[in-house]
């Protein structure tokens, strides 16, 4: 996939989810002011922080998709796990308020006005929200972007989400009054569970952690397919926004001209840039006497 194709597939999915929200917002306001309930309360407040999510993730994508510049040599992809992190501390402190808010509603039970107003806007949600998550998905498998999968994740929650507040009212309607704030603490301990989960994945990206094994053995095999090639060693990868990136050494003829070794790497990359997509490359050719001499160790450092 172009670099161009890339970011029109993010913009579009960024640009729904923050659509979808603020029609989220819209209804849930209105059924919670009609309605006084706490699980309704719970669902705007998670939409509230879907839009700013959305929209910090709308921001991100753009700078992440800028180009390498003189000052940022490896482009600007970490600036989607950096939105991740900042998603994570802001979902965390509204799911805190909402554990409280229930605990509160809990202890003070009351009946819920005007339930079929809060019944229809759940309803609603839902089928939103799924034709969202559906597009998301559909980004996600064109583009793995890690900014729409975060996203997404509060998306595919909020179907959870709005299920429970849907079962919530019509609990509190037959006179079950503690199911509203219950699902409310129920909603604030499933969003905490999410949003440390996004800021795990967010801070292991920018500390920069390896590509999963098999992608790293599929690197590996490529290049020891690469006639002239006896081995691979010092692999280190990583991923920064959708482009990952690959350091290896190969281990070449110790008599090969450079011109030669030069053509040889330069067919192991290729091989690894037509396995994966959007993948920086850097190659490092050791003469095989040498790496066997570094694996054996010098006289001097066997003392």
């Amino acid at each position: 996939m172009s670099h161009q194709q890339y970011s029109r597939w993010v913009t579009l999915a960024s640009m729904a989810a923050v659509t979808t929200a603020t029609l989220l917002i819209t209804g849930k306001l209105i059924a919670w002011l009609m309605t006084d309930s706490s699980s309704l309360l719970a669902s705007l407040t998670d939409s509230f922080m879907d839009v700013s999510a959305s929209i910090i993730n709308l921001l991100a994508i753009r700078y992440a998709l800028a180009p390498a510049d003189d000052e940022h040599r490896f482009g600007h992809g970490k600036a989607e796990s950096l939105a991740g992190l900042i998603q994570s501390a802001f979902i965390s402190g509204s799911a805190l308020l909402l554990v409280m808010h229930g605990i509160s509603s809990l202890l003070n039970q009351a009946p819920i006005l005007r339930l079929e107003a809060g019944i229809w806007v759940s309803g609603g949600s839902i089928v939103l929200t799924l034709l969202l998550v559906s597009f998301q998905g559909f980004v996600i498998r064109k583009t793995n972007s890690v900014a729409i999968k975060a996203d997404m994740m509060h998306y595919r929650s909020d179907l959870l989400l709005n299920a429970g507040v849907l079962l919530a009212l019509v609990l509190a309607g037959r006179g079950w009054f503690w199911a509203d704030g219950l699902f409310a603490i129920l909603i604030g301990l499933f969003l905490l569970w999410g949003a440390i989960h996004i800021g795990y994945e967010s801070v292991q990206a920018l500390l920069d952690r390896q590509l999963p094994a098999e992608e790293q053995a599929r690197i590996m095999a490529l290049c020891c397919e690469v006639e002239g090639v006896h081995g691979v060693h010092d692999l280190r990868t990583r991923q920064s926004g959708p482009t990952r990136f690959v350091q290896l050494h190969l281990e070449l003829d110790d008599q090969l001209p450079l011109v030669k070794a030069h053509q040889i790497a330069d067919e192991a990359e290729l091989a690894v840039r037509q396995e994966f997509e959007r993948m920086d490359v850097i190659i490092h050719m050791d003469p095989i006497s040498v790496v066997h001499k570094e694996q054996q160790g010098t006289p001097s450092e066997q003392q």
